[in-house]
């Protein structure tokens, strides 16, 4: 989960590896997601999937905006337990 206080806070570009990387869900808010080539935004109840190795900031359009990301796992399931 993560709080963006006030409209135009940033968390700063950053990207992820396939074991790391994730979906972020706007619980509340609007965002918009920025990388080299595109740009995104999404409301509250919207969902943004990022692929592996893809650059990405997102920037909070109203105040008080949260996201929450879930780490997606490429390869299968996550537990193989019977």
């Amino acid at each position: 989960m993560y709080t963006f206080e006030q409209a135009g806070d940033v968390l700063p570009k950053h990207n992820h590896t396939e074991n790391d990387v994730h979906i972020t869900i706007v619980a509340r808010g609007r965002l918009k997601a920025f990388s080299h080539d595109w740009e995104l935004e999404a409301a509250a109840g919207q969902m943004l999937n990022f692929r592996p190795g893809e650059p990405h900031e997102l920037m909070a359009l109203e105040d008080n905006t949260r996201i929450f990301n879930i780490v997606k796992k490429f390869g299968g399931a996550v537990n193989d337990a019977p």
